[in-house]
């Protein structure tokens, strides 16, 4: 059986999107970009049909990946809006004790992490440490370069 694959239900929406978005334009395009490579003829030297074929597989790929995420979602769903305690998608801020730095991270499921853009998994070492805990609250993390501290300045929970 397949593992479970935790979602917000923003990002599972963006992932429905993006794939009907594959299924039904992108394949299109590049099915019309495969007939004009064809026409040229010798398809042997061809590299307008090469890298159409490249971008199918890529498509079909992506497809397949979106579509097994998809089926074994399970969207995130908390009402409670109370900002007393980290969950999945708080968005919480942290002081960096060693380098005396603010940081602000959202919490979200293992396939919409997005180190880029702030977003860490709650199975993450940072994301599972902070998962129930308070503001003012200590979060001692292991990492390569050593132990790293942060302190909870702020949850917020949209």
């Amino acid at each position: 059986m397949a593992e479970k694959q935790f979602l917000t239900k923003k990002g599972y929406e963006e992932r429905v999107a993006l794939l009907e978005n594959l299924k039904v334009v992108r394949r299109k395009e590049v099915a019309q970009k495969l007939k004009e490579a064809r026409e040229q003829g010798d398809l042997s030297e061809n590299a307008e049909y090469d890298a159409a074929k490249d971008e199918q597989r890529d498509i079909e790929t992506q497809i397949t990946e979106l579509e097994a995420i998809l089926s074994n979602a399970e969207i995130i769903q908390d009402n409670d809006k109370s900002t007393d305690r980290v969950k999945m998608e708080s968005v919480v801020k942290l002081h960096d004790i060693e380098y005396d730095e603010d940081i602000e991270y959202v919490i979200v499921g293992s396939s919409e992490a997005d180190s880029l853009n702030n977003k860490i998994s709650n199975e993450s070492p940072l994301g599972a440490a902070l998962i129930g805990k308070k503001v003012g609250e200590i979060v001692k993390v292991e990492a390569p370069a050593g132990e790293i501290e942060y302190k909870i300045v702020e949850i917020i929970n949209e």
